[in-house]
């Protein structure tokens, strides 16, 4: 509806830390009205996140650690920056249990800037790596990797669209490394093991980092994009060996070269403050929460309780095989796609939010990182058993 006259009334705090309250008079102004109910948040990516980090970002983005400075444009080279990013690396060094024969480095760019990257540094003149082909990330992985020499996709899943993890593969010595994807958000698979092998292996595990326990040292190199697991958008991890680096003979760009990084303890460039600042909030969010170990458990619950549901329930089938499936995307259609308005109904009345499937898949796909909450989980399936109760 329409006010004649409208006066909003809000407290802001200044720099100078005192509140001041702001009028705003507007007499064309439209009154809305904000949803009160709470949202669960299926999105694939960028992710959910605990409410905490929201609350200490917002915070810091109008006096960051009572400085009277926003984190939006303080330097990232002054010390309260610095002691942010040397956070974030510490918490993933003592969640991952990275050993001292690996570094951990923070890029922009995203895992995508990564694929590149990761041929750059390890892919010898002449040489040839391995690939297993578990979705688009991994295509996109081996698009990028064929620039700079030989690649043999040693399996693929592409013949059933990517539904499955290929398991029955050689992966020889003659390569330089061994590349594969561990999640697979779009089809909703994951490697449940990693194969035991002579040469490194690189992961791409930008869907479930942190989200169960790993042996790092079983790998040359770990890389992420922070937005699905680990944080806002606007930065990567990556996870190295140190002892593999400097043995392409290639002359590699400094920025694209992870001996750079390493060197300068991710701050080579200016990286991106506030995104790192919220991955460092998560990290410690996720220590509270008991580590790796503890989040593991909880993520097990999570899936157990939607595939239990979609497996029982007559209206869904899923898309992934069974011993394929993801903990961390769930993904799954209707029998009845002429019911799809119906079941969308339903979805936005309980606040469920984000669980549209990939147009490559289609259907529902319930993303369920590590700060998505079982009670979410529960009140989607509630509205899947509601859904059948009504229209099966």
């Amino acid at each position: 509806m329409k006010a004649f006259f409208y006066i909003q009334t809000f407290l802001v705090q200044n720099r100078s830390n005192r509140a001041i309250r702001i009028c705003i008079f507007d007499t064309t102004l439209t009154i809305r009205k904000y949803p009160t109910m709470k949202i669960h948040n299926f999105s694939a990516g960028p992710c959910i996140l605990p409410q905490v980090v929201f609350d200490k970002m917002a915070e810091a983005c109008i006096n960051f650690n009572h400085s009277g400075s926003s984190i939006l444009e303080i330097s990232h080279r002054r010390k309260d920056a610095v002691e942010v990013i040397d956070t974030a690396r510490a918490l993933v060094k003592e969640l991952m249990q990275v050993p001292d024969s690996h570094e951990v480095v923070f890029m922009q760019g995203g895992a995508s800037l990564q694929f590149p990257v990761v041929a750059y540094n390890l892919l010898r003149e002449g040489g040839k790596a391995s690939y297993l082909q578990t979705g688009k990330w991994a295509e996109n992985a081996i698009k990028e990797a064929k620039r700079f020499g030989e690649i043999e996709i040693i399996a693929s899943s592409k013949d059933k669209n990517y539904s499955y993890i290929p398991k029955k593969y050689t992966v020889f010595n003659d390569v330089d490394y061994f590349h594969c994807t561990s999640n697979n958000t779009i089809y909703g698979t994951q490697m449940k093991e990693f194969p035991s092998v002579e040469v490194p292996i690189v992961c791409d595990m930008s869907s479930d980092i942190l989200s169960r326990e790993i042996e790092v040292d079983r790998f040359g190199l770990i890389y992420a994009g922070a937005q699905k697991n680990m944080g806002p958008a606007g930065s990567a991890v990556a996870i190295v060996q140190k002892d593999l680096l400097g043995k392409t003979g290639r002359n590699i760009p400094d920025y694209l070269n992870y001996a750079t990084h390493i060197a300068k303890e991710s701050s080579f460039n200016t990286w991106p403050v506030i995104a790192i600042y919220g991955v460092m909030l998560n990290l410690q969010w996720l220590k509270e929460q008991g580590g790796v170990a503890a989040i593991a458990k909880i993520n097990t619950q999570k899936a157990e309780t939607i595939y239990a549901e979609i497996d029982r329930n007559s209206m869904f089938e899923g898309t992934a095989v069974a011993e394929d499936r993801s903990q961390m995307n769930a993904t799954f259609v209707l029998k009845q796609e002429n019911l799809k308005t119906d079941f969308d109904a339903l979805l936005k009345e309980a606040g469920i939010a984000s669980l549209a499937g990939h147009r490559d898949v289609g259907g529902y796909r319930a993303s369920m990182y590590n700060a998505l909450p079982l009670e979410s989980v529960q009140v989607l399936v509630e509205v899947m058993k509601n859904f059948e109760q009504k229209f099966g």
